[in-house]
This record gives structure tokens, sequence and C-alpha cells, in this order.
């Protein structure tokens, strides 16, 4: 495989329920994403986005087909494999941030950052620095339940960003958040794409982000293709 793919993802298959109930939500997509390229999935709820993102992210495992990660078939991995790979390559953000309620700003980011095994000092320096790259500086002692929704989204950027790590999977990243907002965290998810290589998958319905990524995708009836926003434009292949 191409050693500039970061993530491939071959006829992936995935369903749930069963007899009468199975509903196939993904049937056989296929993507291919260079590394460092920002890549938009649009499509209607419960069309399979998150579903693909789980996958991608080792979260669950498909039906059929195959998902590759740096050229890794995390498909045949065992589960430790499995975890150690979330834990050292993929950052997450999820939609309902996933933050500790009884930590800061900064212990939540913070303690993301012990499973690299980070020391102390690194540690509060990456925290503090991706702060202040969110606009949240002078929210870093307050905890979750003092920050309003789209202040938790942004430590959850943060706390992803803060780890660097290769791949980052965003579900709906800027749906708490005003445009303005929308397009401060997009251009930083731009920064990270250009001078770190870190590769970003977004799932969104928020029409700002199809301005700042590479190339975006609908998912539809269980398979990608381009968003109509940006035919023509795409020069990634599905």
């Amino acid at each position: 495989m191409d050693q500039d793919i970061s993530v491939r993802v071959v006829e992936v298959k995935r369903s749930f329920g069963a007899g009468e109930r199975t509903v196939r939500v993904l049937r056989g997509v296929n993507l291919e994403v260079r590394a460092g390229t920002m890549v938009g999935l649009y499509g209607p709820s419960g069309s399979g986005k998150t579903t693909l993102l789980n996958l991608v992210g080792a979260l669950d495992q498909p039906d059929t087909g195959e998902i590759h990660i740096d050229g890794a078939e995390i498909t045949r991995l065992s589960e430790n494999a499995r975890a150690r790979l979330r834990r050292e390559h993929i950052g997450f953000i999820f939609q309902n941030y996933t933050l500790l309620p009884t930590y800061t700003a900064l212990e939540n980011i913070d303690l993301a950052l012990r499973l690299p095994k980070l020391g102390y000092f690194e540690r509060r320096r990456r925290a503090k620095a991706a702060l202040a790259a969110v606009g949240l500086s002078a929210w870093a002692d307050h905890a979750p339940d003092e920050l309003s929704g789209g202040q938790r989204q942004r430590v959850a950027i943060a706390r992803a960003l803060a780890a660097r790590p290769a791949l980052i999977l965003a579900d709906e990243p800027t749906s708490e958040v005003d445009s303005r907002a929308s397009r401060r965290i997009m251009t930083l998810f731009q920064a990270f794409a250009r001078e770190q290589g870190t590769t970003f998958l977004i799932v969104s319905h928020d029409p700002i982000v199809v301005e700042y990524v590479d190339v975006a995708y609908d998912l539809y009836e269980g398979q990608l293709q381009p968003h109509p926003a940006r035919e023509g434009k795409n020069h990634e292949t599905v």
C-alpha cells in the first residue's frame, strides 16, 4: 500500500440487528485518505457516519471488509493491539465530549496525556498550549458543569490535539459553537494537518466544514459519493 495513505477502507460492510430487523448501515464503503489530509463526511442522521468513524477508530469491527491505518490491517489485530493503536496513534473528538465531571478542563487534558506516558511538565505544557489554542486559557481551572456546551466541546478538541496523534476522528466538532468559533476550530485543524501531518476524518452537518477540508463525501444508502459542494474538486478517490 502507498506509504502516504493514512487510512484505507476496503469494501467495508456493517449491519445491526438480526433477521427481518437487520439494518444494513454500510454497504461496501471504500475510502483512501492521504496523510495530512482533512476529509469531511456528510449525510443524514442514521446514515452511518459515526459507525464508519468507530470502525476506523478500532472501536468496532466490520462484518466484512478491511480497514488499514498507516499500513496496519486493524481488523486482524488483537484487542490489546487495537487498544494500543487507539492510545498511541488516534485522537477522538466525541459528540458528547466524554469529559470527567470532577476534573477541571486542564486536568481532563492532562489525564489523557498520561496514557502515552508523558512526564508531568510536558503534559502541563501541552495541556495549557492546547487550551490557549481553542481560546480557553481563562477556563483551565473550571469543571465541565461550569462550562457551556461549546466550551466543553472546545476542551474535548484541545484534549485530542494535545496528544498530537497521527489521526484525529472528529464527530461533529463544531456542533455546539457559533460560526466564528467553527472557523477558528477548522483553521486550527488546518494548521495541525499542515505543520504536523495530522490526518483528520470529520463527521459533520456544518456547511462551514466543507470550506476547509481537502475532500468531502456524502454517506448515502450505505456508500460514499462526492459531496455536492465539492464535486469536481475532490482529489481523493473512493
